[in-house]
């Protein structure tokens, strides 16, 4: 019997796939980056590797999306397909990520935490964590509300600039506090509020929208004290992904008669959750 099986085709030896993931990494660094991308020659002398596998190397890559070439300067930069990985996989651990951290703060503070993003005008809230008291606020997970008037969305706002900011308070400024499936209940059993509680909300307009903006991008979270629901209080951090952007919040609230004298105490200790979730998804310096 013949046991000579048919021979599969070569594959890449791993010295290879290494090769070319240290021209991805170099074309990922901050010089890169800041110029616009390297050219062969560049990246040639970089690596030690001779230009022509260098050009070879890199016109395979561009092939698969992961480096693209600018036509004008001719210089490689980091490909859309690669950013679209990383982007995939910057989501997945954003979710799995951070139900270790909700229940760390939980465990922590006490008190309800929960994962929120930036949907439109609207703060989404993907995970909530409970709090163990039997006098505590709700999970909110699956319910949207007005970004711009729960500290949430203000931190999801953070990093906008005043052009873009302007042109989205224009469409959602008026959106009402809650929307979602609170305000499809029974409201004889879970009323809803037509406003926030008179004098406690530091956003009316969207000139105060950038005062508070600016606070939170010094401070590094965002408060509210019984802004949107009487007797609560809350405390949010932006969390960052591998190119510095904000992608969604960690939030923690009570019932302010247990934790409202000590709001910037939770602010902190919320924004250290936040830089230890941007890390896990790349962030750098966070």
């Amino acid at each position: 019997m013949n046991t000579a099986t048919t021979p599969s085709a070569p594959r890449r030896n791993s010295s290879g796939l290494g090769r070319d993931i240290e021209i991805l990494e170099l074309l990922g660094t901050d010089e890169a980056l800041r110029s616009g991308g390297l050219g062969v020659s560049q990246v040639a002398q970089s690596t030690g590797r001779d230009k022509a596998v260098v050009s070879r190397t890199l016109a395979t890559l561009a092939e698969s999306g992961l480096v693209e070439r600018d036509d004008d300067t001719l210089r490689y930069l980091l490909g859309p397909r690669l950013y679209a990985l990383a982007a995939h996989t910057a989501s997945t651990t954003l979710v799995h990520a951070s139900r270790s951290i909700l229940r760390r703060l939980v465990q922590s503070t006490r008190e309800t935490s929960h994962l929120c993003v930036l949907r439109g005008g609207n703060v989404l809230t993907l995970l909530s964590e409970l709090s163990p008291h039997d006098v505590r606020t709700t999970g909110w997970a699956g319910t949207t509300t007005a970004a711009w008037r729960t500290p949430s969305g203000r931190a999801l706002l953070s990093d906008w600039d005043e052009e873009s900011l302007a042109r989205w308070y224009e469409d959602h400024g008026q959106d009402q506090p809650l929307v979602g499936r609170f305000d499809q209940a029974d409201p004889s059993v879970f009323p809803v509020l037509d406003a926030p509680p008179p004098g406690n909300a530091p956003v009316t307009d969207l000139a105060s929208l950038l005062t508070e903006l600016a606070r939170i991008r010094e401070q590094g979270y965002a408060l509210s004290d019984e802004e949107l629901e009487f007797g609560v209080v809350a405390a949010s951090a932006p969390i960052t992904d591998f190119t510095g952007r904000i992608v969604a919040a960690v939030n923690v609230s009570a019932p302010k008669a247990r934790i409202g004298h000590r709001l910037d105490a939770l602010g902190v200790f919320v924004s250290r959750a936040a830089r230890e979730l941007s890390a896990r998804l790349g962030a750098t310096g966070a």
